[in-house]
Parts: C-alpha cells; structure tokens; sequence
C-alpha cells in the first residue's frame, strides 16, 4: 500500500508550492529588468536542479553496482531526488536555447582570432552545443527512468530478475555518466570562460555533485523518517554508512580542489591563472576560502567522531554546510568572471535560491509519498532490515 502523506507534509507542501511561484515571478521579472544577472542565476539553479536528480539515481545506481544491502532502504529516497532531473534540464534547455549569448563564445568570429580556430572552433559551434545538451539530457532521463520503474514493478513481481536488470543498467548508467557529466560541465560551466580550461574540471564537478548529494539524501532520510514508514528501514547503521561516505567523498572534493589550486598557482601560467586571480581578489576571497570551509573542513570535523555520524543533529547539521558549501562552490564557478568586484548576491540570486531549494524538495517529496517508502520486492531488504537495524 502507498503511504498516505502525513498532514505536516501537506501543510509543508502547501507552503512550498507558494514560495516556487512566489521566487519564480521575481526571478521572471528578474529576466526582463536585470538579465545579465538573472540569466546568469537561472543558468546556476537550474544545473545545481539537474546535479541534484543526478546524484539521487546516481547514489541508487552506485548501490546497484556495487551490490550494496545497506543502502536498499534508502533506495527510494534518491529515486524520488532523481525526479528533480527534468525540471533542472528545462532551465538548462531554456537558457541555451534563449539566451545563448551568456556565453562569450557564442556569434564569436572563429577566424580572427588564432587561439579559437581548429578543435575549440567546431567544439563550441553553437548547433553541436545545443545538439550535445538535448543529447546529454535525453540520455539521463532514459536511464534514470527505466531504473526507477524497474524498481517499481519489483514491488509487484518480487524476485531477482528485476534487481539483476538494474545492476547492469546501473553499471552500463555508471560509464555513461562519467562521460557525459564531463563533458556537460565543460559545456554549460567551463565554457563560461572560454580561455580556460582544467582538464579535471569535470572531476571536481563530481565530487561536489556527489558530496551534496549525499547530504541532501542523509537530510532527506532524517526527515522522512520522522514522518513516514521510512523509520521501520533506516536505523543507526544507515546513518553511520551516510555519514563515513559524506566524510569520504568531502574529502575527495578537497583533494581535487587542492590539486586543480595548486597546479595553477605553481605553473602560473597566463593562460590559467586569471580564474584564480578573480576569485581570490578582495570582493570575492572570503567566499574562496568559505568555500574551503563549508565543503570540507568542517563537515569533516564534524563527522570525524563515529558516535557524531549517527547523531541525528550533528549529521543534519553537517549535511546542511555541505549543501550550502556546495551553492558557494557553484557561486564562484558562474558569477565571478561576469561581475569581478561585487560578491553580495542580489534579489535574483537569493529569488533562484528559494525557487530551487523549495521545488527540489516539493519534488522530491511528492514523489516519495507516491510510492511505497520502501522496496518490499527486493528480495535482500527483509535480511538488511534484521542485520542492520
């Protein structure tokens, strides 16, 4: 039986279906009176939505690949974060397609300038950019779509036969995306500055993505299991395993962080090191270094204690620094390079952070309590539920 969704949930959704059309008009009216900015933010939001749906199916696919019996409780949770994907593509599509001048790329003449010509010339035509980002979006839809109905239809079916199939899409889904998540950083991110370039920019891109979306499934997961069928699956081994992978993962991104820092610093070539000059400058070094802060050191430290990762407060605390580091992290990447000596954000800004925070989790939400809150077809959740709750 579907759970029926709680009257604080209700009431909860309510609210945050006013404040996504409230932040959506002032981000629309943002479009029209400020549109070097809010094409800007638009652009931010809607590719920390899409990273937000990736790393639900993502985290589901890692456990299907990996054969992983901890994580089948909280298999629904990143199905239903994996349902944000569409609404994310939408707002990367719309501002390809509508406002493709963000880009300095974009009607640049090719043949005057040396730098641009051979494979940067036919790479960052503006047909092939749009081609590989409907490409990049259909793909990931596909594939997160046929996981999650899978996943359904075992709850009637029962057996392994649907569980084998989502580990080998899972590992056929794992391939695809490293490919394809690369290379659409560099299109919708990197690109911004195009006479930059990282070649483990699309690494570091995944270790953000994946870290916050950890965080946001530990939040997700601590909620919901106050307020759901979810609290019969998910007990202190869960959040354990949550927490160590926020403390691994965390500091993976510091480590890509620290390399892709460091390379530039000591090459200092003329080529590379602007990026960092702008964002280390006066008007944007505090968020460089709390940039550092929020994604790694602490939440490390929080979290370094065993007894601290199944701390329900301390995880959500940590998780909720990491998903605001993770708005930093995106912040630096977008914004600097267009508006050099002002970092206070601006009506737009804190308009698309509403918009996005408050329709991710109307979302994911709705989504959840359309299902069954756990995957009762899977044959392996009866033995998780005695052995780790």
């Amino acid at each position: 039986m579907k759970p029926t969704m709680p009257v604080c949930v209700e009431s909860l959704s309510r609210r945050l279906q006013m404040l996504v059309a409230v932040s959506s008009a002032v981000l629309l009216l943002g479009l029209w009176r400020a549109p070097e900015r809010a094409w800007l933010v638009l652009l931010l939001g809607s590719f920390a939505m899409a990273a937000v749906g990736l790393s639900g199916i993502f985290f589901v696919a890692l456990q299907y690949a990996t054969r992983a019996k901890w994580s089948i409780p909280l298999r629904r949770v990143g199905e239903a974060m994996s349902k944000v994907l569409p609404w994310g593509g939408v707002g990367i599509l719309a501002v390809v397609v509508l406002h493709p001048s963000l880009y300095p790329w974009y009607g640049h003449a090719f043949e005057s300038s040396e730098g641009w010509m051979g494979f940067k010339q036919i790479w960052l035509s503006y047909p092939f950019f749009l081609g590989r980002a409907v490409i990049f979006l259909t793909v990931w839809l596909l594939f997160a779509g046929t996981i999650r109905r899978n996943s359904e239809r075992q709850d009637q079916e029962r057996g392994m036969t649907l569980t084998r199939k989502n580990t080998r899409l899972s590992v056929a889904f794992m391939v695809v995306f490293g490919i394809t998540f690369w290379l659409a950083t560099t299109d919708w991110i990197m690109s911004l500055e195009p006479d930059w370039g990282s070649t483990i920019f699309g690494i570091y891109q995944f270790a953000g993505m994946f870290v916050s979306g950890l965080a946001l499934v530990s939040l997700l997961t601590l909620g919901l299991r106050a307020a759901s069928p979810l609290r019969q699956g998910v007990g202190d081994a869960q959040l354990l395993d949550l927490g160590r992978m926020i403390v691994a993962f965390a500091t993976f991104w510091a480590y890509i962080w620290f390399s892709q820092f460091m390379l530039i610093w000591y090459a200092n070539l003329s080529e590379e090191t602007p990026y960092m000059v702008v964002r280390t400058n006066s008007a944007w070094g505090g968020l460089f270094v709390a940039n550092l802060l929020l994604n790694w050191a602490i939440p490390f430290l929080l979290l370094l204690p065993r007894a601290n990762k199944m701390n329900p407060r301390t995880l959500a605390a940590a998780s909720v620094i990491v998903l605001v580091g993770r708005v930093v992290d995106l912040y630096l990447m977008i914004v600097p390079p267009f508006f050099r000596t002002r970092s206070w954000p601006t009506l737009w800004d804190l308009a698309m952070l509403v918009a996005v925070a408050s329709g991710l989790l109307l979302i994911t939400l709705r989504s959840f309590f359309a299902r069954e809150p756990l995957p009762v077809g899977d044959p392996y959740l009866l033995r998780t539920l005695g052995e780790h709750v």
